[in-house]
């Protein structure tokens, strides 16, 4: 699996959505987010910027989201279907 993709899990788990990244995935908790939604429909650029800022939690995180990004094209368009899936989270 590549790129970037929202995960709502199953009811009863401490995260309820995780963030994967490729084939890792970080969890995402209840307040990044409600943080990411309420911005959701800032600009693409905007978006990923915060959305590195709130999941990515230390500097290898951060640049492995980019990296992913990077790799699978044009990383706007993915961060404007993330932008549509998180606001159906």
């Amino acid at each position: 699996m590549t790129g970037l993709k929202f995960e709502r899990l199953a009811h009863g788990q401490y995260y309820k959505v995780v963030l994967h990244i490729g084939s890792t995935y970080v969890p995402v908790a209840d307040e990044t987010l409600a943080d990411l939604k309420s911005h959701s429909l800032l600009p693409a650029e905007r978006f990923l910027e915060l959305l590195v800022e709130k999941v990515g939690y230390s500097s290898y995180l951060k640049e492995q989201l980019r990296a992913e990004l990077k790799s699978t094209g044009d990383p706007i368009t993915q961060v404007t279907v993330l932008q549509g899936v998180i606001r159906d989270l």
